[in-house]
């Protein structure tokens, strides 16, 4: 059985894909440009580019399960060729974004929901894995804490539940082959077939997340208070409007408790969930140098 890992150059992807490799399973990364893939020695690459259905079905050749990446375009014509493929299982890192009110007008929740909906309506069995908050979204930070200048936010006090990448793996690979990456058993019910959101296992406001990031580097991290039209005008510099206002209307709506729990690797996997202050321990040196 070949498992097809899409988005094979994203932290979750790589990870998926290196755990399924390492555990002896046959893996084949996919990417439209197959020749920027690193993959370890004995992982096949296939070409596979959303836009040219003609690249499908060798991608999908002998290929009984999927780690799919969302992208709507293209997606129903590739739900057509794994199905002809004979695919069994589609695990799908969505988010959790899609739970929202108009998600369907949502630029952040929007490209997820059309993948999952068009999945839903297929005959393949499907896993979607809705993520809340990477860990790893604090990289946001890097170039203001290397630099030693301090971090503005317009919420400094909104609480999220942030996950680490490697926890997300974790409960893909157990998606995939119904079984802990750990030791092989499966804690409670299998994945397969389910919607699941996942948090990490603590609530922490931005501002916490920063004095543990502070608290990891060995000094001080200056929190600003801006007011929103400036983080629209900051943020504005990166990403589309309509998604700085999503963020930001989120992170609004967050301001006024703790974050609630969802599913972790300890409900899912029957193993503590890594903690904000691991990843913060794991990525000290991308905010400790200039950019």
């Amino acid at each position: 059985m070949t498992v097809l890992i899409t988005g094979a150059r994203g932290k979750v992807g790589q990870a998926v894909l290196d755990r399924l490799h390492a555990a002896g399973h046959t893996v084949r990364a996919a990417s439209a440009n197959p020749a920027d893939l690193t993959v370890p020695a004995g992982v096949e690459v296939a070409e596979l580019a959303l836009d040219r259905p003609d690249t499908f079905s060798s991608a999908l050749r002998d290929v009984r399960q999927v780690f799919l990446y969302p992208q709507p375009a293209g997606i129903h014509e590739l739900i057509e060729a794994a199905e002809a493929a004979g695919v069994e299982h589609v695990v799908l890192l969505s988010s959790s974004s899609v739970l929202g009110p108009d998600a369907e007008n949502d630029p952040l929740a929007s490209h997820s929901l059309e993948v999952e909906r068009a999945l839903a309506g297929s005959g393949l069995t499907c896993t979607f894995l809705r993520p809340d908050a990477f860990a790893s979204n604090s990289l946001g930070w890097a170039w203001f804490i290397g630099n030693a200048m301090p971090v503005q936010l317009a919420y400094p006090d909104a609480h999220i539940a942030p996950i680490h990448p490697e926890d997300i793996a974790d409960i893909a690979v157990a998606a995939l082959t119904g079984a802990s990456p750990a030791d092989g058993s499966l804690a409670g019910d299998p994945l397969t077939g389910r919607a699941v959101t996942l948090t990490g296992a603590e609530s922490l406001t931005f501002r916490e997340q920063l004095a543990v990031l502070a608290d990891t580097l060995g000094r001080e991290i200056p929190v600003e208070r801006i007011t929103r039209a400036e983080a629209e005008q900051q943020m504005g510099r990166h990403m589309p409007a309509p998604m700085v206002s999503s963020l930001l209307d989120l992170w609004q709506a967050a301001d006024h408790g703790p974050a609630a729990i969802a599913d972790t690797t300890e409900t899912l996997l029957g193993r503590p969930a890594r903690t904000y202050r691991q990843w913060a321990r794991e990525n000290a040196a991308a905010f400790t140098a200039a950019h």
